[in-house]
């Protein structure tokens, strides 16, 4: 019931933003043939912290003299970016790691496909309710996000902290039913959005990074357990629609998202919550 109905509204929303976005669409729609208008703006779909923050630095300091024009859109929820990336309302995206990417083109039948790695948001545990791990027992509730690749992930991060054992084999798409041993915790699925708002309601919450910054968490401060970021496959990159990885603006702001400039922008702003993870996607 529950994938019903965030198929229902998520259609709603989408339908919504079509109406809103058809005027200033996308200039690179591969379907529509031909090469892309260099002169127009590139519009760029993403979550507001920290991937529009990081455009907007990119927009205010270093656009102009690359000869791009920049345009921002934020979204807060993981569905619309790709749907307005698919449909064209967009030119591409910035929020998203590979596993949630390729777990979206598989069920929703698009074509998005990955550019250039950016930053990595560790995953953590937060709580409003104790103070470090070893409070976290029998009987409390978890609450974790309720997307695929998400929720493996957040199992993931539980087992590796000793919180839960997974059944043998349980990889990065983990879910409840592959937990071999809860060690008698409860969990509760939520969408990612609103785990910050959660977390008065349960004893702990697995959070993305830019939600937790976003709810004025401090991941290398404030989490519980958190990711690390050596070897970590979740990082977020630049994404277009397949055809249009070689959009000239495309290109220009790939070569931007890498700088030493939006590196020192990244390290400086949110030390250590978000960490530069530059290098082609994979």
């Amino acid at each position: 019931m529950r994938k019903n109905t965030k198929i229902t509204a998520a259609a709603v929303v989408t339908a919504a933003l079509a109406v809103g976005l058809t005027a200033c669409g996308s200039s690179s729609d591969p379907k529509a043939g031909g090469k892309p208008d260099e002169s127009k703006a590139l519009v760029v779909a993403a979550s507001p912290t920290p991937h529009a923050d990081i455009l907007k630095f990119v927009k205010d300091n270093l656009a102009a003299k690359a000869g791009l024009k920049l345009e921002v859109k934020e979204f807060t929820d993981y569905v619309l970016p790709n749907t307005a990336t698919e449909q064209g309302q967009v030119d591409a995206n910035f929020f998203q790691h590979k596993p949630y990417l390729d777990d979206f083109n598989k069920k929703n039948g698009t074509h998005i496909v990955p550019v250039v790695d950016v930053e990595l948001e560790p995953l953590g545990l937060y709580s409003h309710k104790v103070k470090s791990l070893k409070d976290i027992t029998s009987g409390q509730t978890v609450a974790v996000p309720n997307d695929t690749t998400n929720e493996g992930r957040a199992l993931q991060l539980l087992a590796a902290n000793g919180l839960i054992t997974l059944k043998d084999g349980a990889g990065s798409g983990a879910k409840l039913s592959d937990i071999k041993d809860s060690k008698g915790l409860k969990f509760k699925e939520l969408e990612a959005a609103t785990l910050p708002r959660a977390l008065n309601d349960v004893d702990a919450a697995v959070i993305n990074g830019n939600y937790a910054i976003e709810a004025n968490l401090k991941p290398a401060k404030d989490a519980l357990a958190l990711e690390k970021a050596d070897g970590n496959p979740y990082a977020n990159f630049l994404a277009v629609k397949q055809g249009n990885e070689n959009d000239p603006r495309v290109q220009k702001l790939a070569k931007l998202l890498n700088s030493d400039e939006v590196k020192k922008f990244i390290t400086d702003k949110y030390a250590g919550s978000v960490v530069p993870a530059f290098g082609p996607a994979k």
